[in-house]
């Protein structure tokens, strides 16, 4: 076995980045993961894989090697996505948490006192990040260009109640406000941010967590079917190859692959949660191992957490895949509840704030296509216990930097091939 990887340290724990690390409960260099050192495995570690071959089944590394395999599974994750504009990017005080190195570089920069810090984004990662920064006793600024934070994961509904969470924790919450401008000193530090309200703001550190681009760029005219959203696979983590065909020895997994789940309409999801990535891995290495008679489909249902501000937030399924939701338990006032989203009459997501324990029973109910609203609600209850739209911010459409052509006439001569927008 040869595991490769472009970062130079042993395999770590990603969660504790955005949470205890940045608080200085944990080092950032205590995060390794527990494996055992008799693990009989050539490593390649801090050498980024550049190429595929597929013909000839090999990997091309960054120093010039190339490594040969029988089986491959590509598990390369995403990055973080950087500020677009690269001066203001490299400003010092302008920061991303993805890495071991990022967290311990930010968690330095708090540590240092700043007088202002500012999150640009409100997802999980930000609101994470805003939480540690209040922790610390820290001034911070969230700017979210949705109309609530956590509002493009769990929807309008909930993330008025994430909203009020902030606010009432000292965040400066700017919702409906995108960063158009981060202004740096003669010295190359960040002093100032400028708003698209036409407001500015004076802040040492500002922190990107605008989302992630997934791993994909040494892939490109690899042969598999990849987009900017990952490689498209088969339940069975085998990858689909550019004209749609199961390759038999190549597998993905974790937050670079794309595969469809029969739950949420057969849709290819792409999933950034650390479980998702832990139980497709297992998926993947038994399939890898097994007979065809003997595979194992990726069927897990997607589960999710976060603490913030003293809260503990927990989802199962996927919440995006609703069209209503409604208050099972708890209340929305108190900030103690379960959300449950269905589509089309069945459940399909649930999501608790310091309601952990039922997400197993709730996990069931997706399982079992339960209906929705769920049957065992009371006829008399509150108005916030009836079904309402979870208020998801409308999709947009992303510019594809890629489509496909399909060349030949016959069935057996007929392929595709890509044909690039922009280089």
């Amino acid at each position: 076995m040869t595991l490769i990887g472009d970062e130079a340290y042993d395999p770590y724990d990603r969660p504790p980045l955005s949470k205890q690390v940045l608080t200085g409960w944990v080092k950032a260099d205590h995060t390794l993961l527990p494996y055992s050192d008799e693990l009989d495995a050539d490593w390649h570690l801090g050498v980024r894989a550049m190429g595929l071959d597929l013909a000839g089944r090999q990997v091309l590394l960054a120093d010039g090697n190339r490594v040969q395999f029988d089986r491959l599974l590509i598990a390369t994750g995403a990055r973080a996505r950087p500020w677009p504009n690269d001066a203001e990017a490299s400003l010092e005080g302008v920061e991303v948490v993805r890495t071991r190195d990022d967290a311990a570089q930010l968690q330095r920069r708090l540590a240092a006192r700043p007088g202002r810090v500012l999150v640009i984004g409100g997802g999980f990662t930000g609101s994470e990040v805003a939480s540690a920064c209040r922790e610390l006793g820290l001034p911070v600024t969230v700017t979210e260009r949705g109309a609530t934070p956590l509002v493009g994961a769990l929807g309008g509904v909930v993330g008025a109640v994430a909203a009020a969470l902030q606010r009432d924790h000292g965040v400066d919450l700017r919702c409906g406000v995108t960063v158009t401008r981060l202004e740096g000193d003669a010295n190359g530090r960040l002093r100032r941010a400028h708003f698209s309200d036409g407001s500015t703001l004076n802040v040492d550190v500002a922190v990107v967590a605008l989302g992630a681009i997934r791993n994909v760029e040494w892939l490109r005219d690899s042969g598999l079917a990849v987009t900017r959203w990952g490689v498209a696979c088969d339940a069975a983590c085998h990858a689909f190859d550019i004209n749609g065909l199961v390759t038999g020895n190549i597998f993905v997994a974790g937050d670079v692959a794309r595969v469809p789940h029969p739950i949420y309409d057969y849709q290819f999801l792409s999933l950034e949660h650390w479980g998702n990535a832990v139980t497709q891995a297992k998926i993947a290495a038994h399939n890898m191992l097994s007979p065809e008679a003997d595979r194992w489909p990726h069927l897990a249902i997607p589960t999710f957490w976060s603490t913030q501000f003293g809260v503990n937030i927990k989802s199962v399924g996927v919440p995006t895949f609703s069209d209503a939701l409604v208050i099972t338990q708890g209340s929305l006032a108190e900030r103690r509840f379960v959300a449950v989203y269905g589509y089309k009459g069945r459940v399909t997501a649930a999501v608790a704030f310091d309601q952990p324990k039922w997400l197993e029973f709730y996990q069931g109910l997706i399982d079992a296509a339960a209906p929705f609203p769920p049957a065992f609600r009371t006829v008399h209850q509150p108005a916030e216990m009836r079904p309402v739209p979870p208020e998801f911010p409308k999709r947009a459409v992303s510019d594809q930097e890629a489509t496909v052509m399909v060349t030949g006439r016959e069935p057996y001569e007929r392929r595709v091939r890509w044909v690039y927008r922009h280089l």
